[in-house]
């Protein structure tokens, strides 16, 4: 009889959380949403993340969330800006990218079974509504292969390639970052289609080098660190420039960096993740990423390397008479 009464509440107790269960939230915008009910229907990204045009919905979400319920967060400029005149299409989550002062949410645009964007939704803590970006689509030509990588910060590496013909691989890409100022900026620019336009000049090349460290610090003609007299002997300015992988990733970056140390130094600067040590040692000149650099170099290198100090000239003597 015990046994028979534990029976019976235990299906009581299965038959009520059934009949209890939440029905599924209805994203068509036919009705109101909560704000948390559609922010749930961005699942938590996993960094870096890569995508490439041939395949742009292969991490799209089937689930079809309606402009309608966008419209309840967003006004209507966040999809005129990317979609113009089109009015019919169809929106599915690929994910939310969720920092401490803004959230990203991704999806795909589909005008038809051809017809596909991936976009960015930038909103504050607030869920306000910030910026729009168009970061992919797979119908602007065939000439080129392009894709899509996000790195932690988030980056957005937009890189096109076609083979040349030479058999050779040309590339551009380019890095955008979503800014304090509340626009999308380039913060990486790099190609080898045309080179006489891509050749970097070093900016601090005739700046004086009087104080002890200053100078060129060199491991070839793509790799080298110049570092050029402060404003006091404990400031120094610098300029960075690395290519590693056979050119498929690069990094550059000028600044200024302090003696924390002797003989070792900091770059640190307000709103900038990135923190690079500079230890010298006789001749050698050592530098190591510490912080989150992404917005200056590619996404599988960092700022981590050794330098030799290029030899001055001797200055030649003049004789009196």
């Amino acid at each position: 009889m015990k046994f028979a009464n534990q029976l019976v509440i235990i299906l009581l107790s299965l038959f009520i959380g059934v009949g209890c269960k939440s029905d599924p939230i209805d994203l068509s915008g036919k009705t109101t949403v909560k704000e948390k009910d559609f922010l749930a229907a961005f699942k938590p990204m996993s960094l870096p993340f890569s995508l490439a045009d041939t395949n742009i919905d292969a991490k799209a979400d089937t689930l079809v969330i309606g402009k309608e319920v966008f419209l309840q967060f967003y006004p209507d400029s966040a999809f005129n800006n990317i979609m113009g005149k089109t009015k019919i299409y169809t929106i599915h989550p690929i994910g939310l990218i969720d920092k401490e002062k803004e959230k990203y949410l991704l999806f795909i645009i589909k005008e038809n079974k051809k017809r596909k964007r991936l976009v960015v939704f930038v909103a504050n803590e607030k869920n306000q509504f910030l910026a729009s970006k168009e970061l992919l689509n797979n119908f602007e030509g065939t000439e080129y292969h392009r894709s899509l990588s996000i790195n932690k910060e988030p980056t957005f590496l937009i890189s096109r390639e076609k083979m040349g013909k030479a058999n050779d691989i040309l590339f551009t890409r380019a890095g955008w970052v979503y800014n304090d100022a509340g626009f999308f900026m380039v913060v990486i620019n790099d190609s080898n289609e045309d080179p006489t336009k891509t050749a970097v000049i070093n900016p601090l090349d005739t700046l004086p080098k009087l104080n002890k460290y200053s100078g060129d610090y060199i491991k070839d003609k793509n790799n080298y660190v110049s570092i050029r007299d402060g404003k006091d002997q404990n400031t120094y300015l610098f300029f960075i420039l690395f290519e590693k992988s056979n050119g498929a990733c690069k990094g550059e970056l000028k600044g200024e960096f302090k003696l924390i140390k002797p003989a070792e130094g900091l770059y640190s600067k307000n709103g900038d993740p990135c923190l690079i040590d500079f230890t010298f040692n006789s001749n050698q000149l050592k530098i190591k990423e510490q912080g989150s650099c992404g917005n200056h170099r590619g996404i599988k290198c960092f700022f981590d390397d050794r330098y030799t100090k290029k030899r001055e000239p001797r200055k030649k003597k003049v004789n009196k008479r």
